[in-house]
């Protein structure tokens, strides 16, 4: 086994922080597909190449893009590259002015800088068009500008991490919440994004909702008690594209028989789009959804 491939190597844990791919979503790819294919250390721990996760990052990303991992865990380097080629938008099309900045201050390593711009677009839109316009174009070319090898990937993750502070800080900043529904925010264990979660908490906090968000990775018995204890009207939950769509709508049935009917279910991010809407859930298919479904729930209470 090449000692310099070891010194390199990623364990699983550190894979699935990497690249967003939960760690049992790697081991069904192994089964399933041949790959990825890990080495395994002394202890038989799995050990990935660096070749290895730069490949799944470069499939994380296109799923992102809408397309299946069936196709490409499968798929040659070759065609991989081809669909990257057809999801990046023309050069001559790019980014205004403000994604421009972003970009550069990106490369530049300008942390400060980055959050300062990040915080100006934000105070100069108000929070619902960022959220609802900008905060999206600006996950997408950035998004973009990694698959172009224009980005490393410390630097999307920098990203992130700077948009997920800048939102909490105006989320923060907001009059109390107070109001009603009391919504409880989260993502099931082996989901780990939460970029999705937050924009949907500055939306509907912003609208007079109060809002608590236990982060990501909660277990469901976790999430009921939650839910009683805090007397919540609405669990929120997020779905990101690399969620395995298989166990969406099972996931989303063994909750709604652990809470309460009068607890609704509301279901969003890309990886619910691929599912059928159970009974008793309600699905969120773009981010102006969840504020047509607080409309709805206040409207619905208004009648009762």
């Amino acid at each position: 086994m090449n000692s310099k491939v070891l010194d390199t190597a990623l364990s699983i844990a550190a894979v699935e922080r990497d690249t967003g791919l939960g760690k049992d979503t790697l081991r069904v790819w192994e089964r399933r597909y041949g790959f990825p294919s890990p080495l395994r250390d002394s202890n038989g721990e799995r050990l990935y190449s660096m070749q290895q996760v730069e490949r799944l990052r470069l499939i994380k990303r296109l799923m992102d893009h809408g397309h299946r991992p069936g196709k490409l865990v499968p798929a040659s380097d070759e065609e991989l590259q081809r669909l990257c080629e057809v999801c990046e938008p023309p050069r001559a099309a790019a980014t205004g002015g403000p994604v421009r900045d972003v970009l550069g201050l990106l490369r530049g390593n300008d942390v400060a800088a980055l959050r300062l711009t990040l915080n100006q677009m934000m105070l100069r839109q108000g929070m619902q068009d960022f959220v609802l316009n900008t905060v999206p174009e600006l996950n997408r070319e950035v998004g973009d500008a990694w698959m172009r090898g224009e980005l490393h990937i410390f630097e999307e993750h920098l990203y992130t991490e700077q948009i997920g502070m800048v939102l909490r800080q105006g989320i923060v900043n907001l009059p109390s919440g107070a109001g009603s529904p009391r919504i409880l925010l989260t993502t099931v264990p082996e989901e780990q994004h939460g970029l999705g979660l937050l924009m949907a908490e500055a939306l509907l906090a912003l609208e007079g909702a109060c809002c608590v968000s236990l982060g990501t990775q909660t277990p469901l018995a976790d999430i009921r008690m939650a839910a009683l204890s805090h007397g919540a009207d609405i669990v929120a939950l997020s779905f990101s594209a690399v969620y395995p769509a298989r166990r969406i709508a099972p996931l989303l049935a063994e909750l709604r028989g652990m809470l309460p009917e009068h607890i609704d279910i509301w279901s969003g991010g890309a990886g619910s789009a691929r599912v059928n809407a159970a009974d008793g859930i309600v699905p969120l298919l773009d981010m102006p959804s969840a504020l047509i479904a607080l409309a709805t729930w206040r409207a619905r209470r208004a009648s009762l």
